[in-house]
């Protein structure tokens, strides 16, 4: 396929994606989030819908939750929307939902984080969880992790890194350092106070945004872990037998992955996939990070931290800063065209693959009526 430019920034991103829609004759909403990006512009959360209302199986196609991993995910919706507007549309049947842009404020500013410096995947907790608590492990790194200075030209966290992966081990520290804390509001992986303007944006508009359906599945496009150039499907509910049977068929063996310390994924608190599934828009909702991998683990904590100092402490203009924000990008959507290309060629794969297992599905659990 002709790899189209990736969207060079938020607003441009936003108004190709409300282009294409228009293009599908697809409906759209946006949803405002408070604040502005760089240039004084709005920023939204954006849905599109194509015409199948009523449908029974509904695909949804999500990105920037992350807001800094945006660039990669919205490239995969406008390549797939292109192709569709050329081919005729959703095929068999399949009503798809996109949302673009989940994280506005991080996606227009290079942050992770939303405008508060919460991780909105450690947000979404569910009733009766708290948003308190750390694991001991992050309180002991912290002076590590969150130094309250800007970056400079030297720093031994690379070092510092390596030797508590000798020590700790990647599964344990993984898990400890980046599975969501809830006491450093200005430390990297802050899940918050309480819901984020993410999560309370969704709490209001989701359930009329996906459903009702009698199932859906949700690929949400993310950046960063794994091997270079190369995705996993990451699944953080219990895998059933019939999960295994169509990720099988539709994906292929190998290209999906359960809770398994020594693989690419973690298990966060506050989640947005199991809250996804809690809001009960479908019996059968299946909700999958689709993963693509860049720079490993150390170079992408480093690279966060680093971003974190400099959007905290730092001055705008200082070389430090602005080195720090541009890495960050680079670590979660780097330039080099084979990347690019290979991983949205892969990317568009997979949503093509979810909507022919959608519309294919013989495993498909009887419709129920949803709260």
């Amino acid at each position: 396929m002709t790899v189209p430019p990736f969207p060079p920034d938020y607003e441009s991103s936003r108004t190709r994606f409300r282009e294409a829609a228009a293009r599908l004759g697809w409906s759209r909403s946006a949803h405002a989030i408070d604040g502005e990006g760089p240039g004084g512009e709005d920023l939204t959360i954006d849905a599109a819908f194509s015409p199948a209302r009523g449908a029974e199986r509904v695909l949804v196609v999500s990105s920037a939750l992350h807001g800094v991993e945006g660039p990669f995910g919205a490239a995969v919706q406008l390549a797939v929307m292109e192709q569709w507007a050329v081919n005729g549309g959703v095929p068999g049947g399949v009503r798809a939902v996109f949302l673009h842009g989940l994280n506005p404020y991080g996606y227009a500013w290079g942050r992770r984080a939303d405008a508060a410096n919460v991780d909105p995947n450690r947000n979404f907790l569910l009733p009766g969880e708290e948003y308190r608590g750390s694991p001991a492990t992050y309180a002991l790194f912290d002076s590590l992790l969150n130094p309250p200075r800007p970056p400079g030209r030297w720093d031994p966290f690379v070092l510092h890194a390596w030797l508590a992966l000798a020590r700790h081990g990647l599964p344990a520290l993984k898990q400890a350092l980046v599975g969501g804390q809830y006491d450093y509001p200005k430390g990297v992986f802050f899940g918050g106070h309480g819901p984020s303007a993410t999560h309370l944006a969704l709490q209001e508009r989701f359930r009329e945004w996906v459903g009702p359906a009698a199932q859906v599945v949700h690929l949400d496009f993310h950046t960063g872990l794994g091997r270079w150039g190369t995705y996993k499907l990451l699944l953080d509910a219990p895998v059933t037998a019939m999960t295994r049977a169509r990720m099988d068929a539709w994906f292929g063996p190998g290209t999906y992955e359960e809770d398994n310390p020594n693989g690419v994924a973690y298990l966060p608190r506050g989640g947005f996939g199991p809250w996804c599934v809690a809001q009960a828009v479908a019996a059968d909702y299946l909700y999958m990070v689709a993963e693509f991998g860049t720079y490993g683990h150390v170079p992408m904590l480093a690279g966060l931290r680093a971003e974190n100092r400099a959007h905290h402490w730092g001055r705008p203009g200082d070389p430090h800063v602005e080195r720090a924000k541009a890495r960050l990008r680079e670590l979660f959507c780097p330039a080099a065209p084979a990347w690019r290309a290979n991983s949205l060629v892969q990317g568009v794969d997979l949503v093509h693959r979810a909507v022919t297992g959608l519309a294919s599905d013989r495993l498909a659990t009887p419709r129920r009526q949803c709260a």
